[in-house]
């Protein structure tokens, strides 16, 4: 009986111990498991997967586009020689007109009033030089005669030369009127079309002051506004091409006529007048141009999305997908498109840059890349 009792009590124990070994044994190999399961998802978080292109590069010649506007090589701006009251105005805007045709007039009644003025001072000097005349002829006979002196003949000389003196002054007077009252006709000298209108009738106006802008016949060509930092890549564009944006699939070859040698006070920018070769009829003053400028080398270049860049301090830069990490590599921009941007240095072909959240990665971050090519 004791002896079943004692083989009981250490069957107990070692149950006991067996269990807890058991338990340990799970513990730890349990904990060895969650350990590692940890350490690989921890891994796996650090694969950022990303949007990629791969650079196909392209030899493209380096150009600028600029806006512009179709304008007249000659235009007038006509104005008054005399002050006064506008009273009539026979235009519109784009009328076509001739040399000589009255285009606007002015009040002329006070002008008429001074000619009348001036008529009359020309009239009372004609009867003052017949009347120095008369006397002058009475008094050569005296003279002649001996009855007067040489000096009260002399005197009658001189007031006849004096009112002849009075009636040239008196016609140049008059003339002068006459003129004034012919410029409150304003008329065209140049065959044209109207292109401005800045005054309407009843507007008193001052000599001087524009009131019409004329674009006379003749060539037509393109006005652009280039800044001063590529003033000089104008003067040696190899090509210049015209386009219209109401006339599509119209190219025009153009060249450039003029370059203003002062710079707009507002925009700081030059005007150009761009000459076109060969016009199409279908060409209307004030139409919209683009005037696509070409120089002469041709360079490596390549178009990226906008987004791909990362912009670190004053240089751009994009992420490149070396193995499964990205590197840092900055870069030389050329023309903004829609959405994209010209690359013309720091790219070759076959490198695969990141396309899309690039503020969020980090130098030598790795990566799962994927994507198409440029």
């Amino acid at each position: 009986m004791q002896q079943f009792y004692w083989l009981t009590k250490v069957s107990k124990k070692q149950l006991y111990y067996s269990l807890t070994a058991t338990v340990l044994a799970l513990c730890i190999v349990g904990g060895m498991a969650w350990n590692e399961h940890r350490q690989t998802k921890a891994v796996a978080d650090d694969i950022t997967v990303v949007r990629t292109a791969v650079i196909g590069v392209a030899a493209a010649a380096q150009g600028y586009t600029y806006s512009g506007e179709v304008r007249g090589r000659y235009e007038s701006q006509l104005a008054f020689q005399v002050s006064g009251k506008i009273i009539k105005r026979n235009v519109e805007l784009g009328n076509v007109i001739s040399a000589g045709d009255v285009l606007m007039q002015i009040d002329p009644k006070d002008i008429q009033q001074t000619v009348n003025s001036n008529s009359a001072q020309v009239y009372s000097a004609e009867s003052q030089v017949r009347l120095a005349e008369s006397n002058l002829n009475r008094y050569r006979q005296l003279y002649e005669q001996g009855a007067v002196g040489r000096m009260a003949y002399d005197q009658y000389v001189n007031a006849y030369e004096v009112a002849v003196a009075t009636v040239r002054q008196a016609s140049a007077q008059y003339a002068q009127g006459a003129n004034q009252l012919d410029y409150s006709l304003l008329r065209a000298d140049k065959p044209g079309v109207i292109s401005g209108i800045t005054v309407e009738i009843g507007q008193v106006v001052s000599a001087g002051q524009s009131v019409l802008t004329i674009v006379q016949d003749g060539e037509r060509e393109v006005e652009i506004s280039v800044p001063e930092n590529r003033i000089e890549e104008l003067r040696k564009a190899q090509q210049i091409k015209v386009a219209f944006w109401a006339l599509s699939n119209v190219t025009v070859d153009g060249k450039v006529r003029e370059i203003a040698p002062m710079a707009d006070p507002a925009t700081r920018t030059y005007k150009v007048r761009i000459s076109l070769l060969n016009p199409p009829p279908e060409m209307k003053l004030g139409m919209t141009a683009a005037v696509a400028v070409l120089g002469g080398d041709s360079r490596q270049t390549v178009t990226i999305p906008l987004a791909s860049i990362y912009q670190n301090g004053d240089t751009p830069a994009v992420w490149v997908v070396s193995g499964d990490a990205i590197t840092l590599r900055p870069i030389k921009t050329g023309n903004f498109g829609d959405g994209t941007i010209q690359v013309l240095q720091g790219l070759q072909q076959g490198d695969r840059i990141v396309t899309a959240g690039v503020h969020k990665l980090k130098e030598g971050q790795k990566v799962k890349a994927g994507g198409e090519s440029l």
